[in-house]
C-alpha cells in the first residue's frame, strides 16, 4: 500500500462528510445561495495566495531539481489556472481583481493558512507537501464526485466550478501532490510518517471548517469589530 492510500483510508470518513455538507451539496445541486458563494470565492482567493507561498517554500526546500520543478509548476498552476476561476467568477459580480486581493481574511482562513505555513517552515520539504496535499487532492476528489451528480457539470453557474476541479489540468495538480508525498515517504521512519499523517488529517479537518465558514458567511466570532 502506498503512503497516499494509507492517508486516504485515514480521512475517507471526513472527506465523505464534505459531500454531505450543505455548501458542497449546494454547488452539486445548483441550489447554493450566491451570497454564500461570493463569500467563499473571496476567502478562497486570499487563501490561494497563502497556499501559493507554501509551494514556493517547498521549491526552496527541495533537495533535488525534479522536486523543485514540481513545486514551481504547482505554484504556477495555483496562481494562474485555479485563481483564474475565481477571477472569472468575480467578474460576473463586478468584483475587481484588486478587491479580491484586498479581501479581509476570516478567522478560519487565517487559522488554516497559518497552520500550513507554520508546518512548512518548521520541517523539511516533507512537511510542505503534507501541508498542501489535502486541499489539492480533496478538491479534485470532490470535483470528480460531483461530476456524477445529475446536472452538476451543466449548471449555468456552478458548472464551471465542477468542471475546473474535475478537469485533467487540476487532476494533474492533485496527482503531482500525491506523487510527491509517496516519493518523500519512502525510507521515512514510523514517527516521521506519523507526523506527516497528523498534518494531513488536520488540514482535512480545516477543509471542512472552510466549507462551514462559507456556508455561514462567517468572519470572526465577535459581533463588534475593533475600532480602526
Amino acid at each position: 500500500m502506498t503512503f497516499s492510500n494509507h492517508l486516504f483510508k485515514k480521512v475517507e470518513p471526513v472527506w465523505n462528510s464534505y459531500l454531505e455538507h450543505p455548501f458542497v451539496k449546494g454547488i452539486g445541486e445548483g441550489s447554493l445561495d450566491k451570497e454564500k458563494f461570493i463569500h467563499y470565492m473571496k476567502q478562497d482567493y486570499v487563501y490561494l495566495i497563502e497556499y501559493a507561498r507554501i509551494f514556493a517554500i517547498g521549491s526552496a526546500k527541495a533537495n533535488d531539481l525534479k522536486t523543485m520543478t514540481i513545486f514551481a509548476n504547482l505554484l504556477h498552476g495555483t496562481m494562474n489556472f485555479e485563481m483564474d476561476l475565481h477571477r472569472a467568477y468575480a467578474a460576473r459580480f463586478g468584483i475587481s481583481n484588486e478587491d479580491l486581493e484586498n479581501t479581509e481574511p476570516s478567522a478560519t482562513m487565517t487559522a488554516y493558512t497559518s497552520y500550513m505555513l507554520n508546518q512548512a517552515q518548521l520541517g523539511g520539504v516533507e512537511n510542505t507537501i503534507a501541508a498542501v496535499l489535502a486541499c489539492a487532492w480533496s478538491y479534485n476528489w470532490i470535483g470528480k464526485k460531483l461530476v456524477e451528480w445529475p446536472g452538476a457539470l451543466e449548471h449555468e453557474f456552478y458548472g464551471d466550478w465542477v468542471k475546473t476541479y474535475s478537469s485533467d489540468e487540476f487532476t494533474k495538480i492533485a496527482e503531482d501532490c500525491i506523487g510527491l508525498i509517496n516519493d518523500i515517504a519512502k525510507g521515512k521512519q514510523e514517527d516521521e510518517l506519523k507526523k506527516l499523517e497528523e498534518i494531513f488529517v488536520k488540514t482535512s479537518y480545516f477543509e471542512y471548517m472552510f466549507w462551514d465558514m462559507a456556508e455561514n458567511i462567517s468572519m470572526w466570532p465577535v459581533k463588534e469589530l475593533a475600532r480602526t
